[in-house]
């Protein structure tokens, strides 16, 4: 069904009429193009995988410099003659950490990457989710605001009618202001549909980024399957995030295992003596001695462990909230199709049948305008209410499937 609002009702709503229209799906490119958050997550993307470049490479070398054996007591003390020991030197030392702890540096920073790229996959899902959203939540608020309008046209010619018969002389002054009491609480109805809309207007230029943009088209018609759903479930970014932070935690367990491996370190440095004595050359390999680990690394390992086993135990506590969620969410959209159903097929019609005796009814003198009134904003109730419902449905359908199943980056 197609929405069609008039001039006037578009003019009410600030930044309506001059929004640029876009359909379901050119709401969700123009998110993916322009939300802020999405470009941060790529940011973040390019900064874990520039910080991995450097991940397990060699430390930089140190260069030394210096004197060596001054003399500071004697008769050449804090002199350079007469001592053929005191020597300018000049060396460089290069440590080499052992190869596991470089290889676990390379895992755990492929980890952050990983990481990092769920999280970015967790927020461009959660950026097309509330997109969708809020772009059906506009189109039924509009589509309400629209059937108010139709009521109004209603009641207009409702008000010839009773002015007609007052001039006649066939109803009472006082039913001149029962049309007029009506229009009223129509009014305050669309005040409400109006903050709706610039809500769901607000929401949608959120993540667009047009502080104007409109609707137009139809929502989608999505199908809801548990069983494919289910099956798809270990491909969510959301478990996809939590399988890398146990991916990184286990990084993190074999680079605190490669500190029980020593370390190792090559110096070499020239001594420049006095000119009556030769200089000199050294050469040198120092290798850390990691003999206490009962204290040090042992108890990082096992922190790291248990880490390392949380991160297994909430990755299987978020598969089975995902599945709680899954099954809540479609008991919920069952009720909410079964709500739908009753409205169109029995409460919108019994509404409507009604409105019509009442008016008939009004019409040969048998009933009051003020309770064929009742009648007709009765049914415009259960319009709009079968216009939420419809909604509802539709929230369901696009949450389910946006947050479970193929709709999604």
């Amino acid at each position: 069904m197609r929405l069609i609002v008039l001039a006037p009702l578009l003019a009410a709503i600030p930044g309506v009429a001059l929004a640029e229209p876009l359909t379901f799906d050119a709401a969700l490119l123009r998110a993916a193009r322009e939300a802020p958050s999405l470009k941060a997550s790529t940011s973040g993307v390019d900064a874990a995988r520039s910080s991995a470049v450097a991940a397990g490479r060699l430390p930089d070398p140190t260069i030394n410099i210096g004197i060596d054996n001054f003399p500071v007591s004697g008769p050449p003390a804090f002199t350079f003659q007469g001592d053929s020991m005191t020597m300018a030197r000049i060396g460089i030392e290069q440590p080499f950490p052992n190869p596991a702890k470089r290889r676990a540096q390379r895992d755990r920073a492929q980890a952050e990457i990983g990481i990092a790229e769920a999280g970015a996959a967790v927020e461009a899902q959660n950026v097309r989710l509330e997109t969708a959203l809020a772009w059906v939540d506009l189109f039924y608020a509009k589509r309400r605001l629209a059937q108010l309008q139709v009521l109004d046209q209603s009641l207009g010619e409702l008000q010839a009618t009773v002015s007609a018969r007052l001039a006649s002389g066939s109803a009472r002054p006082s039913a001149a202001l029962e049309p007029d009491q009506l229009r009223a609480a129509v009014n305050d109805r669309r005040s409400e549909l109006a903050a709706d809309v610039a809500k769901a207007q607000a929401r949608l230029a959120r993540f667009t980024g047009d502080p104007e943009v409109d609707v137009s088209g139809d929502p989608p018609i999505l199908e809801v399957d548990r069983a494919k759903l289910v099956a798809g479930l270990a491909s969510l970014p959301s478990l996809q995030a939590l399988d890398a932070s146990v991916v990184a935690a286990d990084a993190e367990t074999e680079l605190a295992r490669a500190d029980k491996r020593p370390d190792w370190r090559v110096s070499t440095s020239y001594g420049r003596r006095d000119p009556a004595y030769g200089d000199m050359v050294s050469v040198g390999v120092s290798i850390d001695l990691p003999l206490f680990s009962r204290r040090r690394q042992d108890p990082k390992i096992a922190a790291s462990a248990s880490e390392a086993e949380r991160a297994r135990l909430l990755r299987t506590a978020g598969e089975r909230e995902l599945v709680a969620a899954l099954d809540g969410d479609l008991a919920d959209h069952v009720m909410h199709h079964q709500r739908l159903m009753n409205a169109r097929n029995t409460l919108v019609p019994l509404a409507k049948r009604r409105a019509e005796l009442d008016m008939a009814s009004y019409a040969a003198g048998k009933l009051d305008l003020g309770s064929a009134l009742l009648s007709t904003l009765a049914l415009a109730e259960a319009e709009d209410d079968a216009l939420s419902r419809e909604a509802d449905v539709a929230r369901d359908a696009i949450r389910i499937n946006f947050t479970y199943g193929e709709m999604r980056p």
